[in-house]
């Protein structure tokens, strides 16, 4: 089954104020002992979110204004510090669909794009602007266009910055390599079974 073409989304914005959130405030490493990455989502930033007792904090992403936000907005190096996949997978599951921040970290921005979840950067003074406006109107619908690299809310137009090679895969459809692969499996198997070393 062929990837879906992302081409833009639409949905609401929560902002998450911060420079260099690594991946082990997104995920805990005590949440990754899963099996599988089902269930993550409600450990997205959990030390942040709760306390020792489990008891919710001062948070955007308990507050209720917010609920259902599919866009996050942060600041630079997003994503930084260890390369567990965890991360994006516990944003993903939480419904996180697309990040703005000034600047991510490398391997996380890859393994986002792997997700179909658009990175994409504005400088800091276009979010704090685009966070007023949510914070006024926590309902207001963002449109992210990747074909134009373009952001609407509020009456008000942006354009970003995004690695042309993430934003071609994610506009084709082939933003994931397994789902690529396995989409040509009946290729791989003729020529596997063609090949001396593979025949058993």
């Amino acid at each position: 089954m062929a990837l879906a073409k992302i081409k833009g989304l639409e949905g609401r914005g929560v902002y998450v104020a911060g420079d260099d959130i690594d991946t082990d405030r997104i995920i805990p490493a005590r949440f990754m002992k899963c099996v599988t990455f089902d269930g993550l989502g409600q450990y997205a930033f959990y030390d942040v979110r709760f306390d020792e007792k489990g008891k919710p904090k001062s948070h955007p992403l308990n507050d209720e204004r917010f609920k259902g936000a599919s866009i996050l907005f942060s600041g630079k190096n997003f994503g930084c510090g260890s390369s567990r996949e965890h991360a994006p997978q516990s944003l993903h599951k939480f419904g996180i669909r697309a990040v703005v921040a000034e600047s991510f970290a490398e391997i996380f921005f890859g393994n986002c794009t792997t997700l179909g979840i658009p990175c994409v950067t504005l400088t800091r003074a276009q979010i704090e602007e685009i966070g007023k406006i949510i914070e006024k109107d926590p309902k207001a619908n963002i449109a992210i266009n990747l074909e134009k690299k373009e952001l609407q809310v509020g009456g008000k137009s942006y354009s970003f910055e995004m690695k042309e090679v993430a934003r071609s895969a994610l506009t084709a459809g082939q933003w994931d390599p397994i789902g690529d692969l396995l989409e040509g499996a009946e290729k791989v198997n003729a020529l596997a079974a063609k090949l001396p070393y593979t025949a058993w």
